[in-house]
């Protein structure tokens, strides 16, 4: 019994060493980086501008996979199965926090089921409106929207999504129902808004700065902006107010996004994509695509493992009672 006991722990060990042998020779090959959007999404932006700037530092690919569905979580589940030894990892964005109050039956547990990598970037929401919406300015907006809640749409790109987070905030926070028409994605939101066949979204800017400059060249062209959701003014868009500044208190929305492995990954992989991602973010090309469509790039003490995880936790708790108010959930 003794014998076997020590063959076992001798096999054990011998599996360990080979681990992380191979984990010090990280990586041999491309890593590919889920994204659990469609493609041309904000999201797939930022993916794949962070996975060009990662490729440099590790000297491999860093390949772009697109698996959209159910808000995201298909992707993350893709991730949450793959094999953990870091050439499998997952870009996702807010999502990630208000998963686990949205979905009845998620197939996984942000918290224990993955490695935490880092923050990468914080996109702000703008608040937009079809090219012809008739208010101006925010406040006729407001007006207009109360006394036309039943007429109006409000459009997102399915539970889950950024766009239906941020909905969910403003209704509660204007204390006022309007309907909500879900779509695929944000690409299929924005051809709906620039088709006038909806009214109204909340969308990143990493989306929607091209289109709003758009308007303001051409008052028949692009998308009507009446607030950005950030704290501060977002340095591309100067000129449009913080929907706090326009009288709405604690009315902050930023999509966050952050990298992620399958739990287990061996930390000397862990660690180089770590590093990868403190080096992207300050790839000058990486930097400047971020800075033009409005993201605010995290600095190198959130792009930890620890950082990334104490964020996560603080975003379910701060998200859950308000999912739980609007009654907004999925299978």
């Amino acid at each position: 019994m003794k014998s076997i006991l020590k063959q076992a722990a001798v096999a054990v060990a011998a599996l360990g060493f080979a681990a992380g042998a191979l984990a010090q020779g990280f990586p041999s090959k491309p890593v590919q980086m889920v994204v659990p959007f469609t493609a041309g999404g904000p999201t797939d932006t930022v993916a794949r501008s962070l996975a060009v700037a990662m490729g440099k530092h590790l000297g491999q690919s860093v390949v772009v996979e697109n698996v959209g569905g159910a808000g995201g979580t298909v992707g993350a589940g893709r991730v949450k199965n793959a094999q953990p030894d870091g050439y499998s990892i997952l870009l996702h964005h807010i999502g990630m926090s208000t998963a686990p109050t949205l979905y009845r039956k998620l197939a996984y547990n942000p918290q224990t089921d993955f490695e935490t990598l880092g923050l990468v970037v914080d996109v702000p929401m703008t608040l937009i409106a079809r090219s012809d919406f008739p208010a101006e300015n925010f406040a006729d907006f407001l007006k207009y929207v109360k006394a036309n809640n039943t007429k109006l749409n409000l459009a997102n790109a399915g539970i889950g999504a950024a766009s239906h987070l941020c909905g969910l905030l403003f209704m509660s926070a204007i204390e006022t129902d309007i309907t909500t028409v879900p779509f695929k994605g944000t690409a299929d939101v924005l051809n709906a808004l620039l088709a006038k066949q909806v009214d109204f979204t909340c969308d990143q800017t990493t989306n929607t700065t091209s289109q709003i400059q758009a308007h303001v060249a051409d008052k028949s062209k692009g998308v009507k902006v009446y607030g950005v959701t950030s704290a501060k003014r977002v340095a591309t868009l100067p000129s449009v107010p913080t929907l706090q500044e326009l009288g709405m208190k604690g009315f902050e929305v930023g999509v966050w996004h952050g990298a992620y492995a399958p739990k287990g990954t061996p930390k000397a992989a862990i660690d180089k994509l770590v590093a990868a991602m403190q080096a992207a973010v300050k790839d000058p090309e990486f930097v400047k695509r971020m800075t033009d469509l409005g993201a605010a790039i995290y600095t190198a003490d959130k792009i930890t493992p620890t950082a990334h995880a104490a964020h996560l936790k603080s975003e379910i708790e701060r998200w859950a009672p308000i999912i739980k108010k609007a009654g907004a959930y999925a299978d």
